[in-house]
């Protein structure tokens, strides 16, 4: 029997969903009638909704756990009779907020078995047997199916390469592992994948590369979260691809510990059309980089670019710069490093302004002294609230949002936008701001996506207020920023 499912995105990173393209193609597979919807760039579409008999939501990160929240009670009343399911790395991460929402299955870690699981029991007698907690999340070895993004939103539709000089370019995407085998603490894949990988077949990879260039991809984004969790899988990829597209580009996310462990293989990244590299640095404080449990120092940080700049490479690093451990005096040494090194057109501005976030299973929680400084958990924002001892500390996080957010709207360049934040950081401390040096202004022609964000923010107001509303598909649609990783 057939089923009629609608998989929904509400967020992921501007891109166009592998979380909705991968389970479409398994569902599709097996003879279901699948509608993906993208709602970050489509509106909710009612007559789909109403004809449902499994609406299955995908849900890989913060934002799009709160913005779905926002959109589950529309659900409901829209059609009562469809079985809800959230499915994705924050799903088993907030079971008990789901289940009270209504939500009926709850799909964590290797989801797309236990969808087709789903959708079977339901054709069966229309029903689904209640679930177990252990079936909550799947570490299976799957053989993954060619993603089919038919139906979704064009990649113009999505976020763009930016070249300075040169114009955009359109960008495609694609996953070749998930997980991670690393044990982070702030991380949220850890609660989820405790330190499992697991590998996408090459093959898969590159014909969904394949597709996508055929649609008129001309750089492809990894959305990975460490490229160099498998390195052999990584890099016999990366040969593949650039032998078989030449002219596109790419590039991944990793580690600063694995960019200094596999240091031999990044010449061969530059070769193969990696235009950079994004690495989650986070701080350059030794002490708060030992509360994250980073596996890297300052020095490694830094040790890092130099072998960038000596390669030619790009790197973008990411921080978390506001924690409670942040001082003032802290934030400047985070901006005058950022000056120095010469990375200022290196980072979006709003990773200037992110506050750490301790979501539920949150490995933060494991250190007595952040369960003493942490409030109740807050179902509404889906965190543990904190506040910084130092009251200008997250007076300055504010303003440095602000600050961000205003710059996007904008487009201001970001070496403006650091200098206001450099004045209002220098402002915070009661100290005079010393003039940027010149030599760091001139640096341009850094690459960059269009729409910067990180995977655990919070989701902007606009976002929570449009969520399933009408809206158009624009060309190059940018929404306001709270960062990326």
């Amino acid at each position: 029997m057939v089923v009629n499912i609608v998989l929904i995105s509400t967020y992921e990173l501007g891109r166009q969903p592998f979380g909705l393209a991968s389970p479409a193609a398994w569902l599709r597979k097996r003879g279901h009638r699948v509608v993906a919807l993208d709602l970050a760039r489509q509106s909710l579409d009612k007559a789909a909704i109403g004809d449902a008999e499994l609406i299955a939501i995908y849900l890989p990160m913060h934002t799009a756990t709160r913005l779905a929240a926002q959109l589950i009670p529309q659900l409901r009343k829209q059609n009562p009779r469809a079985h809800l399911c959230c499915y994705g790395l924050y799903a088993p991460m907030n079971v008990d907020y789901l289940r009270a929402l209504g939500v009926s299955t709850i799909l964590g870690g290797e989801f797309e078995e236990g969808l087709i699981d789903l959708a079977e029991r339901l054709a069966a007698d229309g029903n689904s047997i209640p679930q177990s907690s252990e079936s909550l999340i799947s570490m299976a070895r799957l053989q993954f199916e060619v993603p089919d993004r038919s139906g979704m939103p064009a990649m113009e539709n999505y976020a763009h390469l930016i070249v300075p000089g040169y114009g955009y370019r359109i960008v495609g995407s694609t996953e070749a592992s998930r997980g991670c085998k690393h044990l982070c603490r702030h991380c949220p894949i850890v609660p989820v994948y405790k330190g499992v990988f697991r590998i996408v077949s090459r093959d898969v990879v590159l014909e969904d590369v394949r597709r996508q260039v055929a649609a008129g991809a001309q750089h492809i984004t990894f959305g990975d979260p460490d490229f160099f969790n498998g390195i052999r899988h990584a890099m016999e990829l990366a040969e593949a691809f650039h032998r078989e597209f030449p002219a596109v580009t790419y590039d991944v996310t990793i580690k600063i510990e694995h960019l200094l462990k596999y240091e031999k293989h990044l010449p061969a990244l530059r070769d193969t059309g990696c235009l950079f590299v994004i690495s989650a640095v986070e701080s350059v404080d030794d002490a708060v980089l030992g509360f994250l449990d980073k596996g890297h120092t300052r020095e490694d940080f830094l040790r890092v670019i130099k072998t960038f700049n000596e390669l030619g490479m790009t790197l973008h690093p990411t921080f978390v710069p506001f924690t409670p451990w942040t001082t003032v005096d802290g934030y400047l040494d985070l901006l005058r490093v950022i000056e120095q090194q010469g990375v200022i057109e290196n980072v979006a501005p709003i990773q200037l302004g992110i506050r750490l976030l301790i979501p539920e299973g949150s490995r933060m929680l494991e250190l007595e002294e952040v369960r003493r400084l942490v409030g109740l958990f807050d179902p509404q924002s889906l965190a543990y609230p904190w506040k910084n001892a130092d009251e200008r500390v997250d007076a300055l996080s504010e303003t440095v949002q602000e600050i961000a957010a205003a710059a996007e709207r904008q487009k201001e360049s970001r070496p403006a936008t650091f200098e206001r934040i450099w004045r209002a950081a220098h402002a915070a401390a009661g100290l005079p701001a010393p003039k940027i040096s010149p030599h760091v202004r001139s640096r341009a022609g850094v690459p960059f996506l269009s729409e910067p964000w990180y995977c655990c923010a919070e989701p902007t107001r606009d976002q929570l207020v449009s969520i399933g509303a009408q809206k158009p598909l624009v060309k190059n649609a940018v929404a306001s920023a709270d960062g990326f990783v």
